[in-house]
């Protein structure tokens, strides 16, 4: 190990309660911030790689039954799931009930409920990333007043402003602010990261499903409304 990291290890380990506990704070925003992290880009970057996988396989095949039953082998790819629940829908149209604009309606509220709905879940977590961007700054802030604080308290215990004074709380104060920033940065950037690719794959979602209703109009309940007449 290195003196250096020897020196902050004594630092953090003499140090007052109270930044010893701002630290401990913002170690657990660094844990969980980190472990949202690689579970979000590991989840985001699965369904990339499905959902590219899945439309190409449906615009090659145009089987709506063949591409339902590739869906469901599909768990991580939110374009599937749309596809699974406008065709589960679509099949009622062919059951006793609503059909042509009724029926296209009924599709297109499903897969609008299904956007908002894998939407949401890819959003789960990452709201955390931005709160940890924007508070731990000033909890590592809050760790520097305190450390300068117990600074003068000690000047005015001893009546000497010498560095050996000052050093040990300002020395605190440094690593508070130095530990907040780097806790906030890693969450800033992958916040603004997931948040650029959610919306890619909303972007896509609503692609996908503006095309699914347009199969849906042209190729399937148009020709059922002409036989119906």
């Amino acid at each position: 190990m290195m003196q250096s990291d020897m020196d902050i290890i004594q630092i953090i380990s003499s140090a007052g309660l109270m930044v010893q506990f701002v630290l401990l704070v913002l170690l657990f925003f660094s844990v969980m911030s980190w472990t949202i992290i690689i579970i979000k880009w590991r989840y985001i970057r699965r369904a990339f790689r499905e959902s590219t996988k899945f439309t190409e396989y449906f615009w090659k095949s145009r089987d709506l039954a063949g591409a339902y039953a590739k869906a469901k082998e599909l768990g991580g790819c939110p374009v599937a799931r749309i596809f699974r629940i406008g065709y589960i829908e679509l099949k009622k149209i062919s059951q006793p009930g609503p059909s042509g604009a009724a029926g296209a309606d009924n599709v297109k509220r499903a897969l609008r409920r299904a956007i908002n709905s894998e939407t949401n879940r890819i959003m789960q977590m990452v709201p955390f990333l931005a709160t940890t961007g924007n508070t731990t700054p000033f909890i590592g802030l809050f760790g520097t007043v305190w450390g300068i604080m117990n600074s003068f308290h000690g000047i005015g215990q001893r009546g000497s402003a010498s560095l050996a004074v000052v050093a040990p709380g300002i020395s605190e104060a440094l690593i508070a602010t130095a530990a907040g920033l780097v806790v906030a940065i890693p969450a800033v950037i992958a916040f603004n990261y997931f948040m650029q690719r959610i919306r890619l794959v909303e972007s896509e979602l609503i692609s996908f499903s503006a095309d699914f209703l347009n199969i849906i109009e042209r190729d399937i309940l148009t020709p059922v409304k002409s036989q119906g007449k």
